[in-house]
């Protein structure tokens, strides 16, 4: 029997209201820029910056809440993995139809870590915060695991066997939400997906200024692939199913079924 699906505060507008007075800034300069990283300054901004970068967030988390009512299974875990400011991990916590279950969210960046402490708070379901690499952690008894936009800051050659450990811990039954900003099929089809993305971010009112500066702090730290190359890896990793359910512009999102 699948479990209703509970409306109401949206996780997106619940977990919004926390930080949301503080506007993302951290760009707004010229000259060089060091490498991006999930420290402070980027955790208090943190809910602004994806929100205004990242075209059809707020649908994605709003979703993650959706599969987690249909998918969830009584006795089971569920990971939020790489879970910045627990909006996944929310998402999960207003789902979740049963009780008996673990949500376990994952990062190893203490600033963001401590952040999630403070918006995690008042929810239907408690969630557990791990200071860990989620390249040395044990999947377990999972049937939801989230990853979003976590793979991508991963070195590539570990993108594949994380997603076999997480497959071999998912229940018959289980699902992987993967989210993740790709690169064009084609180096003209990447070429007008950035352009569309930039766009998206100058009517969120980033100057081009701030567009340059981010994206070179992100050189080095994100590597974006290309969705058939996502697709690929997950089917090898033994997934039964593999579904792309969103894609806006350079960004999509993913349901592999076990």
């Amino acid at each position: 029997m699948v479990p209703s699906f509970r409306t109401g505060n949206s996780p997106s507008i619940i977990w919004g209201r926390t930080l949301t007075d503080h506007r993302d800034k951290l760009f707004d300069h010229s000259g060089a820029v060091e490498d991006f990283v999930f420290d402070a300054a980027v955790a208090r901004v943190f809910p602004d910056m994806i929100s205004r970068s990242v075209p059809g967030y707020a649908a994605i988390i709003n979703m993650i809440e959706l599969l987690t009512a249909q998918y969830a299974q009584p006795e089971t875990r569920l990971y939020d993995l790489g879970c910045s400011l627990g909006a996944a991990s929310l998402a999960m916590a207003a789902g979740l139809a049963y009780d008996g279950c673990e949500i376990i969210a994952v990062d190893n960046a203490p600033a963001m870590l401590a952040c999630a402490r403070d918006c995690l708070v008042d929810i239907p379901h408690p969630v557990r915060l791990v200071d860990e690499d989620i390249r040395e952690l044990f999947v377990e008894n999972a049937s939801v695991v989230v990853l979003n936009f976590t793979l991508q800051f991963l070195p590539r050659g570990d993108r594949a066997g994380l997603l076999r450990r997480i497959r071999d811990g998912l229940v018959p039954g289980g699902i992987l939400i993967l989210s993740e900003k790709i690169a064009g099929e084609t180096p003209e089809a990447d070429t007008l997906l950035c352009e569309m993305h930039h766009a998206f971010k100058r009517r969120q009112g980033y100057s081009d200024l701030e567009i340059s500066q981010k994206r070179a702090a992100l050189e080095n730290v994100l590597f974006p692939e290309r969705l058939s190359t996502h697709l690929d890896r997950l089917n090898v990793a033994g997934f039964r199913r593999v579904d792309t359910w969103l894609q806006c512009f350079n960004f999509v999102s993913i349901v592999a079924r076990t």
